[in-house]
């Protein structure tokens, strides 16, 4: 589904990215994980045609990324952003018919009758007793399954997430990423996740990707990732790592009073205490 190699990206002089190689299959998880400022959203810029890359190669179902329009992309990958809703006015059921502008014909209409579509998706979501809510009446969490629910009319292949729980209570997160992975598994939806909980990403995600300074630090299964070591080298605070009781996937325990600072030229780790 995705091909990366050797993906480079710099803004005024500045490397973001740097040598980036990696792949996703069909069907699959993807988060990635890392630092502020370690270059996940602009990664997904690029994945999805919105920047150019300065070097190397990006393919996509087995064609480079530049040969797609926007709206030939937009047919088969959608993007859900922390907020990411047109400005106030439209009603949930207008924004959620939306999505579905990729597929429209000339003159404006939908190529196919989507009411039942729409309909079907608003009752996933438990939107229902909002429908005709404009959206500057919702709660966060509510504004969050409203923009699932646009994205979820475009039908995508391919659903790119950047940090789409960053402010929903924890209630609204764990609802958010189950409705992700119920239609996952439903459509088999390829999913890349940039995701700052790495308790979630180690429960959501079949693979996570460690962006560091630019670069890949580390790829691999939530097990292999989500280790104290590797977590104090890149965010710079030393956790302890434990099994969660139910579904055994590595989880993060902070310790406070062993936040680690680095050096400028980012080499020495050392304890604050």
């Amino acid at each position: 589904m995705i091909e990366v190699e050797q993906l480079s990206k710099s803004f005024r002089g500045q490397q973001v990215l740097e040598d980036v190689s990696f792949t996703v299959s069909p069907g699959e998880c993807l988060g990635i994980i890392g630092p502020n400022g370690s270059g996940k959203s602009t990664l997904l810029r690029l994945i999805s045609g919105v920047d150019a890359a300065d070097a190397g190669d990006i393919q996509l179902k087995g064609r480079p990324v530049k040969a797609y329009t926007r709206k030939e992309l937009a047919r088969w990958l959608a993007v859900l952003q922390q907020d990411a809703l047109p400005p106030v006015g439209f009603t949930v059921k207008e924004v959620i018919s939306m999505g579905r502008y990729p597929f429209q014909t000339w003159l404006g209409g939908d190529a196919e009758d989507t009411d039942e579509q729409i309909a079907h998706i608003i009752e996933k979501l438990n939107l229902s007793p909002l429908v005709h809510r404009t959206i500057e009446r919702l709660s966060g969490g509510e504004r969050q399954r409203v923009a699932l629910g646009k994205v979820m009319a475009q039908q995508p292949q391919l659903l790119m997430l950047d940090e789409p729980t960053t402010f929903l209570d924890i209630g609204y997160q764990v609802q958010m990423m189950d409705y992700i992975r119920e239609w996952q598994r439903e459509s088999s939806l390829t999913v890349v996740a940039v995701l700052h909980d790495l308790n979630l990403a180690a429960q959501y995600c079949s693979r996570l990707m460690v962006l560091h300074q630019g670069k890949v630090a580390a790829i691999g299964t939530p097990e292999e990732i989500i280790k104290a070591g590797l977590i104090e080298q890149v965010y710079g605070t030393e956790p302890i790592v434990l099994q969660h009781p139910v579904n055994r996937a590595p989880q993060v325990l902070l310790q406070p009073g062993q936040t680690l600072w680095r050096n400028k030229d980012e080499t020495t780790i050392k304890s604050s205490d």
